[in-house]
């Protein structure tokens, strides 16, 4: 008779977790099927087979994860009452058939594993992207083997009617595809079924239009008083302390504290890709942060008041999503407030303080010192995005044609 258990795969992911799977072993041979969570090495009871409750969400695991073994090992049970001699591929076959897994409940749990992951800011953005390929198929569930590339050539015909970017309609394959990647990787489906990639569908983001200040409009910046109006005065606080920073990302801005600064330098990993360093504090951003040391309660403390009212043991989940809230509302009063009050024409946010670092610096700064200013794992994505701001060829090259 076939042995059908929860374990914790061995091969660690990226983010340090380990797959859960179903282990199912019959005359000594094992077969595996992943169920598409993984947890924490520490966070699991391998006796019990169960999530332990230092998981964030471990009750609802653990009943997702009763019903996975209960379901595995009915089928068990049925196949080997109607033969007597079945291998542990034979009944991982059974749990799991390879054509009839459907799309939606695995894109259900793609969008749950990233908010576990605490990534707020796309599971919001990939959550209504799940919901536009439903409404297309009319709401019926499907095969991911009859996800073809017409299939995705007519949604994307779907979504241009309903005037999306090219950008956003990426954006929607991309989703597709990780679910895709998600469920092969976790062995529920074949990857012969992958619609993406040579021949296929091909995902490829269109060029966008980068502008950032310039030296006389950041000036204009720092000049602008904004007397009795405190909010204004933050928001354009929180922007040029992004910009003295090479353009530090706002995420990043919020979360600092003040014991991140030593010996005069500001040490700290990029949210974005956990990428660590540390850069000189310019006197600039010094003077900045002056202004909030009153506010300050230890040096554990942040240094910004926007995370200062989160609970100490919030997870990375509202982390973000409080991130999200602030940034929306500094972005709103630095459009509306603080960029006509500098006699800025230019559309202000908190992210054109990146642009803006990129603009000025144009091809001043070596392409590999501008990889660590920016934190960038792979140079080619700071030579892409450099691309942007210099223009001194092409204008030299325009020039000797036109003033002949």
């Amino acid at each position: 008779m076939a042995t059908v258990k929860i374990v914790l795969r061995k091969k660690q992911n990226k983010d340090k977790t380990y797959p859960l799977a179903i282990r199912i072993t019959k005359d000594r041979r094992t077969s595996f099927i992943h169920v598409g969570h993984s947890v924490k090495e520490i966070d699991w009871d391998n006796i019990n087979q169960r999530v332990k409750k230092s998981h964030i969400n471990s009750a609802r695991l653990n009943n997702f994860l009763i019903k996975k073994l209960a379901d595995a090992n009915n089928s068990s049970l049925e196949l080997e009452t109607q033969k007597t001699d079945v291998s542990s591929n034979a009944v991982k076959q059974k749990i799991k058939p390879s054509r009839a897994i459907t799309f939606f409940p695995q894109a259900e749990l793609y969008l749950e594993n990233l908010k576990n992951a605490g990534k707020y800011n796309r599971y919001t953005a990939d959550k209504p992207r799940v919901k536009h390929f439903k409404e297309f198929l009319n709401e019926r569930e499907i095969a991911f083997s009859d996800i073809s590339t017409g299939l995705l050539e007519h949604f994307k015909i779907y979504l241009r009617k309903t005037n999306l970017s090219e950008r956003t309609i990426i954006n929607h394959l991309v989703v597709i595809r990780s679910v895709f990647s998600q469920a092969i990787k976790s062995e529920i489906i074949n990857p012969k079924f992958y619609p993406f990639g040579k021949d296929k569908i091909k995902i490829k983001f269109p060029d966008s239009i980068k502008l950032g200040l310039s030296p006389e409009e950041v000036t204009k910046l720092e000049l602008v008083e904004f007397v009795d109006k405190q909010t204004e005065h933050h928001a354009r606080n929180l922007w040029l302390f992004s910009f003295y920073l090479a353009g530090m990302r706002i995420s990043d801005v919020l979360r600092l504290r003040w014991s991140d600064i030593q010996d005069g330098r500001l040490h700290y990993s990029m949210g974005k890709n956990e990428k660590g360093g540390s850069l000189k504090m310019p006197e600039k951003a010094i003077k900045i942060i002056e202004q909030y040391k009153s506010d300050k309660t230890s040096k554990e403390d942040y240094i910004f008041p926007e995370l200062k009212r989160l609970d100490k043991d919030a997870d990375k989940f509202i982390v973000q999503r409080t991130i999200a809230f602030a940034t929306s509302r500094l972005d709103k009063f630095l459009r509306n407030n603080v960029a006509p009050a500098a006699e800025i024409e230019k559309k202000l946010t908190m992210h054109i303080a990146r642009h803006t670092f990129g603009n000025i610096s144009g091809d001043k700064i070596p392409i590999q010192m501008l990889q660590k200013l920016y934190r960038h794992s792979h140079v080619t994505t700071t030579i892409g995005y450099q691309a942007n701001f210099i223009h001194k060829d092409t204008d030299d090259a325009l020039d000797s044609v036109i003033n002949f």
